[in-house]
């Protein structure tokens, strides 16, 4: 009879025991008795519990990568599940250049690779930004034969992507045999990331079958692009295709309706939300204030707002910057010393938000004194943007003066930005001298920027130098300097018409004219008379005229009194600071024609009403 070696099932039953631990272990502190039991019965040098060790170490939660790498070294001859489980660990910690220093071991001990070694090593030098190294794995993976394994030319493929080296990426696509939806994914993040839109959409519409990611992340390619209208029509189309919208696509679809104004299709998503119990975390509580503030309905991102269960800097910051775009300065002082109550520490944004609604309200002593505290009461350092906040708001009081002091002691070379908030409140103060002293310097300093000429050309037109204006504006020509062109949107119906100064390409262009005509014989009644200063053509009065009334806003309150209903309100985003005479109009047009117009320019609200403004021509 052959006997049965003694040790035989203890040893298994020893290591099914094992491993059955290993499998509800749940904390280190359970993993180390569990260590200790295996080096008293032989299995610490067993490869197969030693490799679910190995495991648990590495995981990113409840793990500990110091002693995995312990009980990775003391093991003779890892396998290549070890070797795989230690480089992940690496590639997802603060040391992800590990990864690559044990995968050059792991060549030196000839370990035979698998398929998921490489992309463990790709998500370490994605990290990383190391793009030798990443063309270095890239040979390996053909040399070893793992060239038409999906998961790892998906892998290599986003790392390409994702580092900008969108030619290699292209070219790794197109010789891809087996493209997976995640290799489409990964070519429409890579030319959206690269700001090639068009391709993005070429690779969109060329895709055989699209899922949530592929709608998100062109939606979010359109966003970031300032493609606002495209991604609103990419959203119904998702809709239409029957795609969910999670947290991402909603608050970039959001996003594009803060940018446009679009009210109604920014409360619409909301209501979604709230129908299919989407949770409103906090980027998605972020993004719906700033859309309601934007769309100029103030109180509902104030409802907002008390409705956040959990309100961290981000939210408090977004609501601060809301009141501040609308003019409400003391009100944004208000929610910053609650705020501080609720011990919520404010950070560098948060200061530039209340410095922004100081300067808009003109509160100089307020604002002063807040600049002044920041560093040695709130222990923040300002930057260069709290200075040009500083500057907007002694400028815009008329201290001309300590404004341009202040850019002369502050510790940064002044930035273009700066120095066009001090240019701005030489034009709007009529300090002549000065403003082409800096709209000189601002050509010189950010020649590639049209409105740094325009506004060098309203100084010296300002003055009557017409001649000098003239040059300004050639030179802006020769150097190929395009300005950026006035231009207003107004959603009806769910639509949003676009119109740009002289527009006559809208199908109602010829309804709106004549109610723009009978819009300015009204206001002529009322004794309204042209405000040309701004306008920079040298021109009769009666061909400035025409030329000022065919600004984008006029045009879209135009239309917005022949679209809309009486009584409903007007509202409309502009993309340049309003200019004066525009401003009189819609003051007038609110009496006249009892409307209130909501005006978003490019820094704040107007909300016109019987005559009057919310920003008492302080702006």
């Amino acid at each position: 009879m052959i006997g049965t070696p003694v040790n035989q099932f203890p040893k298994e039953s020893v290591l099914a025991q094992t491993l059955a631990l290993l499998e509800r272990c749940s904390s280190m502190e359970e993993l180390k008795q569990i260590h200790a039991q295996m080096v008293k019965t032989g299995l610490a040098l067993d490869v197969v519990p030693v490799s679910r060790l190995l495991t648990f170490c590495t995981l990113p939660d409840s793990g500990s990568l110091a002693y995995a790498k312990k009980v990775f070294e003391r093991f003779p001859e890892p396998n290549i599940v070890m070797w795989n489980s230690i480089i992940r660990a690496y590639s997802n910690s603060e040391h992800p250049e590990q990864s690559l220093h044990l995968y050059c071991e792991m060549l030196h001990r000839s370990v035979h690779h698998n398929a998921y070694t490489f992309p463990f090593l790709l998500k370490a030098s994605s990290r990383l930004s190391v793009l030798d190294e990443t063309q270095q794995i890239h040979a390996h993976i053909f040399k070893m034969g793992f060239g038409l394994e999906v998961y790892t030319t998906n892998s290599l493929l986003h790392v390409y992507a994702k580092s900008g080296d969108i030619k290699s990426a292209r070219l790794l696509f197109d010789r891809i045999p087996g493209r997976d939806i995640v290799s489409w994914n990964s070519m429409i993040d890579g030319y959206a990331k690269c700001g090639e839109v068009n391709m993005a959409l070429e690779i969109f519409q060329d895709m055989p079958e699209k899922n949530l990611v592929s709608w998100t992340t062109m939606i979010s390619c359109c966003v970031g692009a300032s493609l606002n209208k495209e991604a609103l029509t990419l959203f119904c189309e998702m809709q239409v295709n029957g795609i969910k919208p999670d947290n991402a696509a909603l608050a970039s679809t959001l996003s594009a309706c803060a940018q446009l104004g679009a009210l109604d299709q920014g409360s619409w998503i909301h209501a979604y939300i709230d129908k299919n119990d989407v949770v409103v975390d906090s980027i998605l509580g972020c993004v719906l204030i700033d859309m309601y503030a934007k769309c100029g309905d103030l109180e509902k991102a104030v409802e907002v707002f008390h409705k956040m269960e959990e309100v961290g800097v981000a939210i408090w910051t977004v609501m601060i910057l809301g009141f501040a775009i609308h003019g409400l300065g003391r009100e944004a002082l208000h929610y910053f010393q609650l705020m501080r109550k609720e011990g919520v520490k404010p950070n560098s944004i948060t200061f530039t938000a209340v410095l922004t609604a100081c300067s808009h309200a003109g509160l100089v002593n307020e604002g002063r004194s807040l600049f002044e505290k920041m560093e040695s009461f709130y222990c923040t350092k300002p930057s260069i943007e709290h200075y040009g906040c500083m500057v907007d708001l002694l400028g815009r009081a008329g201290l001309l003066k300590e404004a341009k002091d202040l850019i002369t002691d502050m510790p940064f070379k002044p930035n273009p930005t700066t120095l066009g908030a001090l240019l701005n409140a030489c034009h709007i103060h009529g300090n002549i001298e000065l403003g082409k002293q800096i709209g000189k310097i601002l050509v010189e300093v950010d020649p590639g920027h049209g409105g740094r000429y325009v506004h060098l050309a309203a100084m010296h037109a300002a003055a009557g130098e017409w001649s000098e204006a003239g040059k300004v504006r050639r030179k802006m020509r020769d150097q190929g300097v395009s300005k950026v062109p006035g231009g207003s949107t107004i959603s009806h119906d769910g639509t949003v018409h676009e119109f740009f100064a002289g527009d006559g390409c809208h199908p109602r262009i010829e309804e709106i004219h004549d109610m723009l005509d009978e819009i300015i014989a009204r206001l002529k009644q009322e004794g309204y008379i042209p405000e040309m200063r701004d306008l920079l053509l040298d021109l009769d009065n009666t061909e400035k005229g025409i030329a000022i009334h065919q600004h984008s806003e006029k045009l879209a309150i135009a239309f917005g009194l022949i679209s809309t209903k009486q009584g409903m309100t007007i509202r409309i985003v502009k993309n340049l600071r309003v200019c004066k005479d525009c401003h009189t109009v819609a003051k007038l047009v609110s009496r006249v024609y009892n409307r209130e117009i909501v005006l978003r320019d490019r820094t704040r609200f107007h909300r016109f009403r019987d005559g009057n403004c919310s920003c008492a021509d302080y702006w």
